[in-house]
């Protein structure tokens, strides 16, 4: 088969997606806590957008597990910059900081992926779902410290500025897993098209690097727009 193929375009198209929902998230999120706008990004379809987006992270994090020989350095990878990032936003702000966000939620999720491999799409499915109803028990759970953040479990005081535990996040992972194992047994894209998948491909190939620097440029663009607008 053509290595061009073997490609799943499909897959760097519902990444380019979430960056989008993504980006436009954290823009209204940044309009709001940095620059007053009165904009509720806490329900509705903001954030259902929010949420969308991450969903879809998730799921195609399981799916190109199913694909990669790499997922070791991969995972290293991804907790390394997921490690930065909270100790970024501890300087911040130590009392919300990022202590398993979506990042530690995909990086340990890779690593994780050994264990899964080889279960077949049922089991995989059902383990997944078993997650998710696991996670909605242990959320509504809570304790007097934060050793059990990891897996849902919380003090009634804790926040953080980006929240996703294992439970039931890593059942979305699985299903990930599951959906390639079910609708791409074969490895490749089962749409052939040329005259778009480089641009979606080169921006599903850099979606960690997009992740890290787009609060610090749409902040940056915010700032720039609100000095013009206070000199005009």
């Amino acid at each position: 088969m053509d290595t061009k193929q073997r490609r799943i375009w499909e897959i760097d198209l519902l990444r380019a997606l979430a960056i989008i929902l993504m980006s436009y998230f954290h823009l209204i999120y940044d309009l709001s806590e940095f620059y007053d706008f009165n904009i509720d990004y806490t329900r509705g379809i903001i954030y259902f957008i929010g949420k969308t987006s991450a969903l879809i992270f998730i799921v195609l994090t399981g799916f190109s597990c199913s694909l990669s020989s790499n997922n070791l350095k991969r995972g290293i990878k991804v907790i390394f910059f997921a490690l930065i990032i909270s100790g970024v936003t501890y300087l911040y702000d130590y009392k919300t900081y990022i202590n398993f966000g979506i990042l530690h939620l995909l990086g340990t999720s890779i690593l994780l992926y050994l264990l899964f491999k080889k279960l077949k799409p049922p089991s995989l499915l059902f383990l997944g779902t078993l997650l998710l109803f696991f996670g909605k028990v242990t959320n509504a759970l809570t304790i007097s410290n934060n050793f059990l953040v990891p897996f849902g479990i919380t003090s009634p005081y804790y926040t953080a500025l980006d929240y996703y535990p294992l439970l039931p996040y890593l059942g979305v992972f699985l299903y990930g897993i599951a959906l390639r194992k079910i609708l791409y047994p074969e490895r490749s894209s089962l749409f052939k098209i040329s005259f778009w998948s480089k641009p979606l491909e080169l921006l599903s190939n850099n979606s960690l690097l997009i992740y890290l620097i787009h609060q610090p440029i749409l902040l940056g663009i915010l700032f720039i727009l609100k000095k013009l607008l206070l000199l005009a």
